[in-house]
Parts: C-alpha cells; structure tokens; sequence
C-alpha cells in the first residue's frame, strides 16, 4: 500500500469520515473519555498504520518515516511503536466460547429440525455424546463445561430449562451482558466492516461485500416487523455461512500455502428520521 499525500483531503472523505465518527463519540463520551483521551488513542493507531501498511521499500521501516507519514513528533514514535506491539487477547469467553457456538451451529447433530441450535442435556450421563458436557470436550478438554455454562449463564449467552437442557440465548454468539466480551465483538466487527469499506473507497481488487438497504418514511409498526425479518434472515445466512466456513477451515488444515481469514456479518438500524438538536447551553 503507497501513500497517497494530498495538500488538502477530499471534501467527500472529510464528510464521510465525520459521519462516522458521530456514533463513535457518542459511545466514548458516554463512557466517560474525552477528545483529548481519544486523541491519545489515535495518536497510537496512526503510528502502528504507518509502520505496518506503509512500508517504503519492503524492509524495517524508520521511526522518521512513521513520524512522516502520521505527522506524530518522531520522540514519540518510538514509545507507541512499542505500546502498540502488545498483543490484545480475547477473553476467554469470547475465544473459546465462539468456537464452541460455531461447532453448535454448524454440526447437524446438535440442530433441531429447523437447522437451528437444538437443547441439549447439560450432562454427558443423560444426553451422551448430544450433550452439553461432550460438545465442550469436543472442543477443548482441558476447560470444566460448567465453568464455561457458568459465564455463558452470567453472560446471558444461555440459559438452562427445568429439565437441565442447555438453550443456546442467540443463534450467533452476542453476549447479552459482561464490557469486555462485547468490547471484543465491537472492536472487531466494526472494524472488518470499516477495512472493507476502505479497500473498496481505495479501488483495491476485488471489492468486497459491503452494501445495506435503507428506507426512511416508516411507521414504528413497520420498523419493528423489518427488524424481525432481518434477523430471522441474517440469523439464516450467518448459521449457512458459519456452516460451511467449518467445514473448509476443516479441510484446509493441511492444507499447503497462505492462510486467510474472513469476516461476513449483518447489523440492523433504526431510529427518528430527524434527530432534535439541542439548543447551545452556558
């Protein structure tokens, strides 16, 4: 990737890149972090993009080169390069958890007739091999299964019948409670889809799928019957996908050459077509 230097942006991208960072700040506000918080941050990411997509010949890029092309003080590039090389790990929750739901979602023993995740007994001694016990084994036999039911429990991930069956709470795997399992999913969808959004605004080949249906002039009544279509269908296409992506990621163990991973997801919006602005305050 070169760098494309301009002496001024493109009023379109400046429009663009304001627009979203709207949510963006209303979500670290609410959070209590400020601009000059959120400056700090991007201060960080500039300087790890310009080391790591923007290499000058192919080989180590210099701390005068990064300051160059992130305009940070070359002082302190240094000390972000550095903070910015720790590696963020997922919570145990969300890394293990997800390769137990994509196994439930995707393995037609443990469906329902509907090709949707079935309930399963909590226990190997009453459900045997179609059991919560043997589905977590399955995956990793070195974690207890109530402890991984436990936080899926606090999570709201699952919930358990007064038969002692296991119900998976969604289809896919969204945490209903717990900052730092739903920070992960935050930062790592929203960022897949904003990467796929700049490869295809940068005319990289070939595009990826990033397209969404918008209307306005609806009731509240018909806002809440889309929003039920959507899921029932995205719900559909995720379990489809999630299917099949098993079964390769399967096949291509052995597979010889480079490894890839993808991302698909879906997301669904709605609120007043005309936002009330609030009149400046003292």
């Amino acid at each position: 990737m070169k760098a494309n230097v301009q002496l001024a942006p493109e009023p379109a991208l400046v429009l663009a890149v304001q627009r979203l960072l709207r949510p963006l700040a209303r979500l670290l506000m609410a959070f209590g972090l400020d601009f000059p918080a959120f400056s700090n941050m991007a201060k960080g990411v500039f300087v790890d993009v310009a080391a790591r997509d923007f290499p000058d010949d192919g080989s180590l890029i210099t701390d005068s080169r990064v300051s160059l092309l992130s305009g940070v003080h070359r002082r302190e590039v240094k000390r972000l390069r550095s903070e910015m090389q720790q590696q963020h790990v997922p919570p145990l929750a969300v890394s293990l958890g997800a390769q137990i739901v994509a196994r439930w979602c995707a393995d037609s023993r443990y469906l329902n007739h509907q090709r949707r995740p079935a309930p399963l007994h909590r226990l190997a001694s009453k459900g045997g091999d179609l059991s919560f016990e043997r589905l977590v084994a399955g995956v990793n036999k070195d974690i207890r299964p109530r402890a991984v039911l436990d936080e899926w429990l606090r999570l709201g991930v699952a919930h358990l019948d007064e038969e002692d069956r296991v119900h998976l709470a969604e289809a896919a795997f969204i945490p209903a409670r717990g900052l730092d399992e739903k920070a992960f999913y935050f930062g790592k969808n929203i960022s897949d889809h904003l990467a796929a959004g700049a490869h295809n605004l940068l005319d990289q080949q070939p595009p990826f799928l990033e397209r969404c249906v918008y209307y306005d002039g609806l009731s509240e009544k018909s806002v809440e019957a889309l929003r039920d279509l959507t899921r029932e269908l995205a719900v559909s296409a995720l379990q489809e996908v999630n299917r099949q992506a098993l079964e390769m990621q399967q096949q291509d163990a052995a597979a010889a050459g480079e490894k890839l991973r993808m991302t698909f997801g879906t997301y669904y919006f709605a609120e007043p077509e005309a936002m009330p602005r609030r009149e400046p305050g003292n």
